[in-house]
């Protein structure tokens, strides 16, 4: 009997103030939906990273005629450079951090540049030229780095050793800036759901205070007259993550998987089933909020 009349309760509350439950709704969608963008781009950082640090490379770029570095002044890497160059390469000293490497010449260098900007007009104001020769070096342990660069980097010839993992770092800063800022914005509609949760359970609660009076009255608990408040809050902000994680779980599948992984089919990306294991997440923090929020509410307006 208790149970009926309580699920009775929270149907006629949903009922009268649909509007403000539709706006719950929405605020904690909205809200939730940042707070899992922010989770699917770490997801995101931490499958590339794990997928990238074991393909970079360490390139040995070799001087040009193009070359400023102080140490090509005495002008473009000679034959007999090179072949030192990959000497020291096949050595025992070197080949205990190295896995593999191969040797880009300029003109493979021009070709894989005009391939990465094919659309832009850069191109044609390259000439082969002007890109530098270099060693493409696997390493065994990227870790080390260090080692192979002190080693190469006083070579004769040699323009500059670069690490790719550096470059990578900078791609991840970025998305690390971006899902910081999705954090912010989330922070800011996680407080604007806060506040439009306690409005709605404060206008419930004075718009049924006669019924709470006679409650209190007839000896109801204190339980059974602020629960149905209660979750109303937490059954509209629980609808509201659940929108949140299929809307991520929508843009995991359609846009990372099927658009794309297409486009970069080198770049492993998280999969819809990842993104799923936000959601539980999102439905705790959801009904956590609306319930903490509500409660709060109702021991300032509510008085038992």
């Amino acid at each position: 009997m208790r149970l009926a009349f309580i699920l009775g309760e929270i149907g006629g509350g949903l009922r009268r103030n649909l509007s403000m439950v539709v706006s719950v709704i929405l605020v904690t969608f909205v809200s939730l939906t940042f707070v899992g963008a922010a989770g699917m781009l770490q997801l995101q950082i931490n499958q590339m990273k794990g997928f990238w640090y074991d393909k970079v490379q360490v390139a040995i770029f070799l001087c040009s005629d193009g070359a400023t570095s102080a140490s090509c002044a005495t002008g473009p890497v000679t034959e007999e450079q090179q072949a030192n160059l990959q000497t020291l390469l096949e050595s025992a000293a070197v080949t205990q951090y190295v896995n593999d490497f191969t040797f880009e010449s300029q003109d493979d260098a021009y070709r894989h540049f005009t391939e990465q900007f094919a659309n832009s007009p850069i191109v044609d104001s390259v000439t082969p030229d002007q890109l530098p020769s270099s060693f493409r070096i696997n390493m065994e342990d990227p870790e080390k780095y260090q080692v192979i660069s002190e080693i190469f980097s006083s070579q004769p010839g040699v323009e500059t050793v670069i690490d790719q993992r550096q470059l990578l770092e900078q791609l991840f800063t970025v998305m690390n800036g971006a899902s910081l800022v999705a954090v912010l914005v989330a922070g800011v509609m996680i407080v604007c759901a806060i506040l439009l949760i306690a409005t709605t359970i404060r206008l419930s609660a004075f718009s049924r205070r006669r019924e709470t009076g006679i409650m209190r009255l007839v000896g109801a608990s204190k339980t059974v007259i602020q629960l149905p408040f209660i979750l109303e809050g937490v059954i509209a902000a629980v609808v509201g993550a659940a929108l949140a994680s299929g809307t991520l779980w929508a843009v995991s599948k359609f846009f990372l998987g099927d658009y794309l992984s297409q486009q970069y089919p080198d770049t492993a990306f998280i999969s819809p089933g990842q993104t799923l294991l936000l959601a539980p997440a999102l439905l705790i923090l959801g009904a956590s909020l609306a319930g903490i929020s509500s409660l709060l509410t109702l021991r300032k307006y509510l008085k038992v």
